[in-house]
This record gives C-alpha cells, structure tokens and sequence, in this order.
C-alpha cells in the first residue's frame, strides 16, 4: 500500500461516519472515528427528491471530512451510500457534488451488498461463536437482517423500515400515543411478514444487534436498570409502557439525556428492534460495535492483498449460469492482450480498466441462459438487476453497459447514462471487448496468432500476420462487419498488414467517446 491507513464512509439515512484504520501485526487498529447525524432521509419530500437543506447538511458535513481524506488514496478508501442515496430521484446530482468535495469516488450500494458489509463488520467486531448468528441492523430508512456463519453471510434480507422512516410515517410531529404505537408497530409486521418464516425455520445460535439507534435503545435500558448488558426482550416490554407515559419525543431527549437529533428517531427505532424481536421469539441479543463502515475496511483490505469478493463473484455467476468457462478464459484473454497495446494511448492504463474489461468478458455469454436471440439484452438485464457481493450500482451498470454493447449495434450515445467517471473509458472498453469476441466466433480451442491493434484517438487498426486472415474468410468478413458496426460509435477501424502505417488522426472536434 502506498499508504499504511485506509479509510471508509458511511453515508447513512440517518448518520454519516467515517472510519481511519491501519493494519497493524494482521489486526486493524481504529485511528479516527467521525460521526454525524446529518438525517439525510428527513430531506426526502413527498416525490422522493433531496432537499436543497438536507443536501447542504450533507455536503458541510463531507467537508469535514475530507479534511481528514488528503492524504489517503483513493484506492484506499471507500465511501458508500446507502437507502437514501438509493431511493432519492436526485441522488445522481448530490453524488457529483459530494464526489467534487471529497475529491473521491462515491458508491451507492443496493439493499443486499449493505447487509453483506454490515455481516462483514459485524463478524469481526464480535467473539466467534459456533453454529449461526442473526445480525440486526436498523438503520435511517432500512433495516438489514443477517443469517450468517463465522465471516460468511448465508442469507440477507434488506427491509424498508428504519428510524427516519418509521419515526416520519407515525410520529412525523414528535407526539406519541397508544393508538400511534399501533400503528407503527403494525407497520413493521406488514413489513416483516414475506421473510418471517423463512428466518425463523432456518434458526440461530446467537443474535447481534448494530447501529445507532440500537446502541442508544441499549444505552437507556442499562440506565434504567431493565438490563445490565445487551438488550432482552423483557427490557423493551418496559421500555414500551414508559414509552407510552410520555407525550413527546422532547420528553424523551430530556428524560435519557438524547441530542435532539436522536430522540426524534428514537421511538421509530424502538418500534422496529421491539416488532422484530417479538415476531421473531428473540429474548436477547448482544450489540456491536462494528457494522456497516467495518465492513467497508475490511472489504477494502481484501480487494488491496487480492482477496476480492467481486472474483469469487463472478467465479460463482459462471458456476451458478453454467457458461462456457474456456470461451470466456479465451475472449477475456484477448481483451486484455488488446488493452495492453492501447491503455497508453486510450490512458486505459489503471487496474480497475482492466479489471471491469476482464470481468465484462467472462460474463458477456450470460445471456444465453435465457436464448442465442438478443442474449446481449438479456445479459444486461441480469447483471443490472442481480445481487452481486461486492459490486456497487454503478459497478453493475457499467457491466450491464458493456454486455448490452458488446455485440450488434453501438450507437454513439450507448453509454451516457453512465456516471461521468466512465463516460470516456466506457466506449474503448466496450470496443475492446467487441473486438475479442469477434475474434473468438468460433469457439475454436486454437489460439489466435499475434495480432496488433494501434490506436489513435478513434482510429483503429487491427494487423494480422501476412495470409492469416485470407486462410479464414469468416473472421476477415466478421471484422469487416464490425468496422461498419463501430463506425455508427464514432470509430474508424480497419484491417492492416503488419507493415501498415496509421495516419495520425485529425484533431478530434467532437467529444472523445
């Protein structure tokens, strides 16, 4: 590492926090930890839209932060938002501008991956225990439950209920009543009701609860007396009917001693972690200090010693598809070799170019599951929409952009609905993949001759050694189809002998696909 720290962020619906670790001795050592409570859910209006104020708390926020960031790199660093950013409609915008603050890479994270990471900080945060633990995690707008087995999640579920949410749903002005109660616990068991049983038949040994809200539900029972550690389902049996003596979330913050950002959201906590434990049979569980930013540190230690759930990922989607592992070794292959010769000129030439090229190609057949016809389509579907441990949105995107592209049509617009840090590397990254699958129509085990490909900002040139492409007119008639192809993308790409010149390109007018 060329830096002994990693960092990570949280941009929770109700909390931001950052962490600052180093390993030390195999052990990470916590050096900084940073906590706000920005609320970011509360500025979510009625049409699902970011308010002004709410992104300003945010962004002020970040800039605090960041001030601790500059001298970490970015590959050492991970910054992750989660229910909110994935609900609001104007999230896109808040990421450019959070990403222009911190000077980093925002990732949104959907529903499956945050319980993961939180399994993940959790699992290290806590003693071992044999057999399997549930993990709670409530967080602003969601509540992640976790089955899982020493470091390894066997099944995770993402529920939309949360602090925020269920405190803005039934207690939006503060007050409390029995019939409010009712309600919002109501909620929770609609909410709960698909994955009841299914969690329940598969069992645990241990339950381990994580969050804020949580930790300060845990925090009040010990100061009462109801528990002397954790938090046991008869406590929160008394701290409901205390709950229901008091008229107001005021009541609350000055009864326990809560800021009041937190005895607003306290109740809608409660509700939640109560209706939970109930519906579940859980009399007690323990709390971690660890959850979703640990997760994120560890995460991010094994992608940096190469220990990177995205390649077991995609190991267990070729397994789990039944695709053909010697065509897609061969196509991925010669993407790369192809990357190698241009990633100067095309300025391809960082790890995760090659890592993204390289993963788009083993799973470009995924489509084929369903049909031949229109597999590119049906293979963009899937890895847009699948849960992938360890992959981000915008990673899925990007892969679902380059299966869609990757053969028939490439229109110059394919890939402007991608974040702007892919705008430019997404095209040259697709040709490239295009061009080894071209290459490899024939499912032949025999390898390629050396070829070459030169660039020039979008002028290609493909050499072959002499005869080679008159001995196999289906490649040269394939390659010269594509050339017609990639012309619609704003590339000019033909066949050259290896003796061939490329003439320098004319200054590039247009913008640089």
């Amino acid at each position: 590492m060329s830096s002994e720290f990693v960092a990570a962020i949280d941009l929770g619906s109700n909390s931001f926090h950052m962490i600052v670790a180093r390993l030390v001795n195999g052990q990470v050592q916590v050096h900084d930890r940073l906590r706000e409570m920005v609320q970011l859910a509360g500025g979510l209006d009625a049409r699902n839209r970011l308010s002004q104020e709410a992104q300003k708390r945010a962004l002020e926020c970040l800039a605090r932060f960041g001030q601790r960031l500059r001298d970490i790199p970015p590959e050492q660093l991970r910054i992750v938002g989660t229910n909110t950013l994935r609900q609001a409609r104007n999230s896109a915008e808040f990421v450019a501008r959070a990403e222009q603050v911190l000077g980093h890479k925002v990732e949104i994270v959907r529903g499956q991956e945050e319980a993961r990471l939180i399994y993940l900080g959790v699992a290290h945060s806590v003693g071992d225990v044999s057999g399997q633990r549930l993990v709670i995690d409530i967080g602003g707008g969601s509540t992640e439950l976790i089955i899982g087995e020493k470091f390894d999640p066997l099944h995770l579920a993402s529920l939309k209920m949360g602090c925020v949410s269920m405190s803005r749903a039934c207690f939006g002005d503060g007050r409390l009543t029995a019939s409010r109660m009712r309600e919002a616990e109501l909620l929770v068991q609609l909410t709960l009701e698909p994955v009841r049983h299914e969690y329940v038949a598969r069992g645990w040994g241990v339950v381990t609860g994580a969050s804020g809200s949580i930790k300060a539900i845990q925090e009040v029972l010990v100061s009462e007396g109801w528990s002397r550690e954790g938090i046991t389902l008869e406590a929160l049996r008394l701290l409901r009917s205390e709950l229901l003596g008091m008229r107001d979330t005021a009541a609350i913050a000055e009864r326990w001693q809560l800021e009041a950002a937190r005895a607003r959201v306290f109740v809608g906590g409660f509700v939640v972690l109560h209706g939970l434990c109930e519906a579940l049979g859980i009399e007690q569980l323990e709390v971690s200090e660890g959850a979703l930013r640990e997760g994120l540190i560890y995460d991010l230690l094994g992608r940096i010693s190469h220990e990177d759930v995205r390649d077991r990922t995609i190991a267990d989607v070729i397994s789990r598809f039944n695709l053909d592992e010697a065509q897609a070794r061969r196509v991925s292959g010669t993407a790369l070799v192809l990357l190698r010769q241009v990633c100067s000129k095309w300025r391809l030439g960082d790890e995760e170019a090659a890592q993204v090229l390289e993963r788009a190609a083993r799973l470009h057949e995924i489509g084929l599951l369903l049909t031949h016809d229109q597999h590119h389509k049906h293979g963009a579907y899937v890895l847009e929409h699948a849960d992938l441990p360890g992959y981000s949105r915008d990673d899925q995107l990007l892969l679902s952009a380059l299966l869609r592209r990757h053969r028939r049509s490439f229109p110059s617009n394919a890939f402007v609905h991608l974040p702007s840090t892919w705008a430019r590397m997404a095209p040259r990254l697709c040709v490239l993949l295009r061009l080894a699958v071209v290459l490899h129509r024939s499912r032949s085990s025999q390898e390629l001759p050396a070829v070459g490909l030169r660039v020039d900002r979008r002028q290609l040139e493909l050499r072959f050694p002499p005869g080679w492409l008159e001995e196999h007119p289906l490649t040269r008639a394939d390659l010269q189809n594509e050339a017609r192809l990639l012309r619609k993308a704003g590339f000019a790409f033909r066949l050259g002998s290896p003796d061939s010149k490329l003439q320098p390109a004319a200054p590039d007018t247009a913008a640089a696909p």
